[in-house]
């Protein structure tokens, strides 16, 4: 059965380029960014919306790679987490299209399991991939807000 598999692909699809419950999808968001405003701090010590972008690829690609059980040393993922970000390297054009990409073979994948996947246990972890991709979609959503939020402080 694929139900449960199912319905978090269609979470994943709706939050990324669809309706989503919550306003607008991560894609519309991103893709609206004025290019000007990407690397500018916001606050005190507060992210870019670059930060913040390449800060949800990062997770992004630790949940495809527990998904497809690569094995690799995890202080790669932490040392990218909040990387320092190269506007030559980390341009906002070249994040949406590894957003995208990620999220895309996240999905790809999963239309291949059936709802017992979800039961698996991730490794290096003590959760399940359920709860692995419940975390995923939550983490976009958070900060997509900070995203949409920071866009109006910039603005």
């Amino acid at each position: 059965m694929k139900k449960a598999v199912n319905d978090i692909i269609q979470r994943l699809e709706n939050t990324v380029n669809g309706e989503p419950w919550f306003g607008r999808s991560a894609l519309s968001l991103l893709k609206e960014t004025n290019p000007e405003f990407v690397f500018m701090k916001t606050g005190n010590g507060g992210h870019s919306l670059a930060d913040l972008l390449w800060h949800m690829i990062t997770w992004a690609q630790f949940t495809l790679n527990r998904l497809e059980k690569k094995e690799e040393d995890m202080e790669v993922f932490e040392s990218l987490d909040w990387r320092s970000i190269d506007p030559a390297i980390h341009s906002w054009k070249n994040g949406i299209k590894e957003f995208t990409s990620v999220f895309g073979k996240i999905v790809a994948l999963l239309k291949t399991k059936e709802d017992a996947y979800l039961e698996e246990k991730v490794d290096y972890r003590d959760y399940n991939v359920q709860f692995l991709l419940n975390g995923l979609i939550e983490h976009t959503i958070y900060h997509l807000g900070q995203i949409a939020y920071a866009q109006k402080q910039l603005s």
